[in-house]
């Protein structure tokens, strides 16, 4: 079997960027012929020894593009990564070889998805996020700061002006999605599809093919076993993500205020000044290694994930769990697959600092519940670890399926990852 990764970013800027990166190379390590197609150029000092092959069309993400001009025309439709992506696939057997799309609305663009629909080859799309549907991939207004219920696409979403930026930029992105639907063919011509979660799975099915088939991957997580963690001593309330408002660390800070407990936000972007002024109190810790950020989570009495839009895992649930810390998630986000209210972890009312706070409170006033809760998230995680090693195993599945429906050849899907019920205490 060959498999070609497709993803935007070598070097990751994201969670998609880390496991596509990531299971390519663990791909690798079986003896499977891997090939990386990204858009990054390969920087000067890299000295990264990959099992996997590099194609790289060596651009830059739009966003760094000091050509605005060149940007947009690439973000709508990228010539140079559709003729790479061509002759990439002229040295392959569409018999024997699969494409594993990750991420295309950075810099790749979808004219990639379509030279491999055109050359006849299986391609399957995991969804990392919501890109699929909505322009902005979030379905988030990020002007009101709420989730977006409109229909996506539909002549009120277009009218809305819900992106981060500017409403031009929400135009262009409308632009770009027009694009990706129609030439591109996404999601609409694709009937192979891998979820992260079955939250992000429930927000996505209505709007895909309604013959498509549907797999749920975990994400891999890469850490050590190790004992659950000594809760009794921890006071620290963790943060670990962007501290931005739509990731809820607004939020959290103020719940934190109010529960009268210690915050520390791991994490770095533009709105961190503005917060570390507003709450002095808190401890902003900026960017962390994997290392580092396991350290402060392992001082922490809870892990807290406020987010206020869907996200589509909250892997970092999953992160805390593996050492025995447990999660205290809003009840609007994906994370929620990963906490069994009162039994691992805690979920709150999304938005709403009273309701946060209250479950800060509880964790702080009753030591015995976190500690619970710890050693039952610790048990749970361990009992089907999402390891790099096993992930590879799920992927090799879903390719092989993949490969003989595309050929003609009846396939079953590959077993489900467990659901949450059959996973719950």
């Amino acid at each position: 079997m060959n498999v070609i990764v497709v993803n935007d970013h070598l070097y990751a800027d994201g969670g998609a960027d880390v496991v596509a990166l990531s299971s390519a190379e663990q791909l690798a390590t079986t003896g499977t012929a891997v090939t990386l197609f990204v858009a990054d150029a390969l920087r000067p000092d890299d000295r990264t020894e990959r099992k996997a092959r590099l194609v790289c069309t060596g651009q830059s993400d739009l966003l760094r593009d000091p050509l605005p001009g060149r940007a947009a025309l690439q973000g709508l439709w990228n010539l140079t990564a559709a003729r790479r992506m061509r002759a990439l696939l002229t040295e392959h057997d569409p018999a024997d070889t699969v494409v594993h799309l990750h991420s295309w609305t950075k810099s790749l663009s979808s004219s990639v998805v379509r030279e491999v629909r055109e050359a006849g080859f299986p391609l399957v799309c995991t969804l990392h996020d919501y890109f699929s549907i909505c322009p902005t991939g979030a379905l988030y207004n990020f002007q009101s700061n709420r989730i977006c219920r409109l229909d996506p696409m539909s002549g009120q979403c277009i009218r809305t002006h819900c992106d981060a930026r500017r409403y031009s930029h929400k135009l262009y992105r409308v632009a770009r999605h027009v694009v990706q639907s129609g030439w591109g063919g996404l999601p609409g011509d694709l009937r192979e599809f891998i979820v992260v979660s079955r939250f992000s799975e429930a927000i996505l099915r209505p709007h895909l093919p309604a013959d498509s088939r549907v797999v749920h991957v975990r994400n891999p997580i890469e850490i050590e076993p190790a004992p659950a963690t000594d809760l009794s001593a921890n006071r620290t309330m963790v943060m670990v993500a962007r501290p931005s408002r739509y990731k809820g660390a607004e939020l959290f800070l103020r719940a934190c205020e109010l529960a009268e407990v210690d915050a520390v936000c791991i994490g770095d972007g533009p709105e961190r000044a503005d917060l570390e002024w507003r709450f002095p109190k808190a401890r902003f810790t900026g960017q962390l290694n994997r290392a580092a950020v396991s350290h402060e989570m392992r001082q922490a009495r809870a892990l807290v994930l406020p987010s206020l839009w869907y996200e589509t895992q909250g892997l970092v649930v999953d992160e805390a769990a593996a050492l025995g810390v447990p999660a205290i998630v809003a009840d609007t986000c994906a994370a929620t697959d990963s906490v069994v209210h009162e039994g691992t972890g805690l979920v709150f009312k999304s938005a709403d600092v009273g309701s946060l706070a209250q479950a800060l409170r509880r964790m702080v006033d009753e030591p015995d519940l976190a500690t619970r809760l710890g050693a039952a998230a610790h048990e749970r995680f361990w009992r089907d670890p999402p390891t790099p090693q096993a992930h590879a195993r799920h992927l090799m599945q879903v390719y092989a399926g993949v490969i003989d429906r595309a050929n003609g050849r009846s396939s079953p899907l590959p077993p489900q990852t467990a659901s949450l019920e059959q996973l719950s205490l």
